[in-house]
């Protein structure tokens, strides 16, 4: 099997309300009604590889309740393995509560559920079994660090490509860049991986966006990655050489939710099938700009063709 994705990570249900302006602290907001859609960082990433052709398996954990039954139903129609997924008893399927305003613009708070219960047993187990086929382990932050870490740990000892996104950078993220993944963080998540960096003795100015993405390659001593929203994104190769990525431009706006777990995805998939990185992120990027185009974090999501119809910018 080719272009084979491994994604390690989040399964959640996203219920969504759409509002004029995001409420400010103690303001109640009236929207436009709620919307139930399919999230979590690793599930959207792993939908956003299969829609782009990756053969993806996903390993996570879900509640045995509706919301689970109904997350890997959806996952399943999107081409996504779901087999490794583990089923809990007493733990229910995590859940995001998103607030979307007028300009795509979001608010986000995560009840983990399930997710805090994915083990280390259980992705030692599955990943044991997949990496001997696998071409890239994709891992996210939404599930405990240690079992990041070993998920991570393993695939770098397979000599597997392994892609970070440290979304969110909880802690003991910081401790996991010396095994030398690549990393994607956004502007936020770099920053907060800097100052963790710099507590361990570097001197790197943290008001410099370029500096920190400099600095952070230094420690994974490998490729990293900032994504920067409607900016595009930069890239850290390993001889320290930055290249900035223009994000095509996009008129409609509608939610922002997702387009980081798609670029991941896309980014994934596209190294999974032999692409160079820069032409793997030019792909991604162009990917995460087109999610953009619908309410959730799934529908937006583009095929290849899709992408490779649009006009480079």
């Amino acid at each position: 099997m080719t272009d084979r994705v491994i994604v390690v990570g989040a399964i959640n249900t996203d219920l969504v309300i759409s509002t004029p302006h995001l409420p400010t602290p103690g303001e109640t907001v009236v929207g436009a009604g709620l919307r139930t859609f399919g999230g979590g960082k690793g599930a959207n990433a792993a939908v956003a590889a299969a829609r782009v052709g990756a053969n993806v398996a996903l390993i996570g954990a879900v509640g045995k309740d509706d919301s689970g039954k109904r997350a890997l139903a959806e996952l399943t129609n999107d081409n996504v393995d779901t087999s490794r997924v583990a089923l809990l008893d007493d733990e229910p399927t995590g859940a995001a509560l998103i607030v979307v305003d007028a300009n795509g613009e979001n608010q986000i708070a995560l009840g983990p559920g399930a997710n805090s219960s994915v083990s280390v047993e259980h992705v030692r187990s599955e990943l044991s079994t997949l990496l001997p086929t696998a071409d890239v382990v994709l891992v996210s932050t939404e599930i405990p660090v240690t079992a990041v870490r070993t998920a991570i740990e393993m695939t770098m000892n397979a000599a597997v490509r392994c892609v970070l996104n440290p979304a969110p950078v909880l802690p003991g993220v910081v401790d996991l860049l010396s095994l030398n993944p690549i990393v994607t963080p956004n502007e936020i998540e770099l920053g907060d991986l800097a100052r963790g960096v710099a507590t361990k003795g570097s001197t790197a100015d943290e008001d410099q966006l370029l500096d920190q993405l400099q600095k952070i390659g230094e420690r994974t001593k490998g490729v990293a990655i900032v994504t920067l929203g409607g900016d595009g994104c930069a890239v850290r190769l390993t001889d320290g050489q930055v290249h900035q990525i223009p994000a095509r431009s996009t008129e409609d706006v509608v939610d922002t939710t997702g387009a980081g777990d798609t670029f991941n995805g896309v980014l994934a998939a596209r190294l999974a099938a032999g692409d160079a990185i820069i032409t793997a992120v030019r792909t991604a990027v162009t990917a995460a700009s087109l999610s953009v185009s619908a309410v959730g974090a799934r529908p937006g999501m583009p095929s290849y063709n899709k992408i490779t119809s649009v006009s480079p910018q």
